[in-house]
């Protein structure tokens, strides 16, 4: 991916009055460049607002509905700012700085939710929550290819994101697949013919097979259990903000708002996604 793409704001739906009352009340000026800190002691880069960096789109998790940034990762986020008293801000930027951690140590961003799979390599040079999903990467191919398993894609057009998992488990496995931006162009490669099948997050490939049209060209023919969780991250040594994070998702697992979260972003709910544990990292 090219790393001088622009970021591009994106600015949800302000919250609730009340929640501005918090905000109000839940926020204090250290005086210096905006900065203050929200309830609980947690640091915001900017005032009144948490600020997220992503990567559009990547549905079910993040992307752009009706002019507005919606998604899994959006609502669980969301969450935490409630908590804090604050709004959420959305910005998005270039993917590959979110296994730097370049963005959160320029302070640019609070934070970073981007359907990130927790590895030791990130874990290098950012601080990640809890888990709050687990995934596995699903093999998507066209109808008329004759492919019917990951083992049959040797010799084979492939496609993947860009420095994501997918991408690294089909080179880790002996293929060269085709790197695609985002996860929208992936799904465009495959339609227009110039990859034969991708290796991608299988939530995403469930969003896609809702549209009749991809279900009817489409079909998943393995999917691949490799261990994935996500998690989102901050800069390293954040403590106060990984705690925010980590108690919304206890909290929204506890009192049900995860299971209703999951059914509407991504289908029906499966409780293994949250019985996920802590990460050791």
């Amino acid at each position: 991916m090219n790393p001088v793409l622009g970021r591009r704001p994106r600015i949800l739906a302000a919250t609730t009055a009340a929640a501005g009352l918090l905000l109000v009340a839940g926020c204090s000026s250290d005086g210096g460049g905006g900065k203050t800190t929200a309830s609980g002691g947690v640091p915001l880069v900017k005032a009144g607002q948490l600020t997220t960096c992503t990567h559009l789109p990547y549905p079910p998790f993040q992307s752009e509905i009706d002019g507005k940034v919606q998604g899994f990762d959006v609502s669980l986020i969301d969450l935490v700012a409630k908590d804090l008293g604050v709004k959420q801000d959305i910005v998005d930027t270039p993917f590959e700085n979110f296994k730097t951690g370049a963005f959160l140590n320029s302070e640019q961003c609070d934070l970073a939710a981007a359907g990130m799979t927790i590895t030791p390599e990130r874990a290098k040079n950012v601080d990640f929550s809890d888990p709050y999903f687990d995934a596995t990467q699903a093999v998507l191919v066209d109808k008329k290819s004759g492919i019917g398993s990951f083992a049959d894609l040797k010799g084979k057009k492939v496609g993947a994101q860009a420095q994501t998992t997918g991408e690294e488990y089909a080179k880790s496995k002996g293929l060269d697949p085709v790197s695609f931006e985002s996860s929208d162009a992936v799904l465009n490669g495959l339609r227009t013919g110039q990859v034969q099948a991708v290796v991608i997050d299988y939530p995403v490939v469930q969003g896609w097979l809702k549209d009749k049209a991809n279900a009817d060209a489409f079909k998943v023919v393995d999917n691949l259990n490799t261990g994935e969780q996500y998690g989102f991250t901050v800069k390293k040594g954040n403590t106060e903000l990984v705690a925010a994070i980590d108690k919304a998702i206890k909290d929204a697992k506890a009192d049900g708002t995860y299971k209703k979260l999951y059914e509407k972003w991504i289908g029906p709910y499966d409780a293994a996604a949250a019985s996920a544990s802590p990460s050791a990292s």
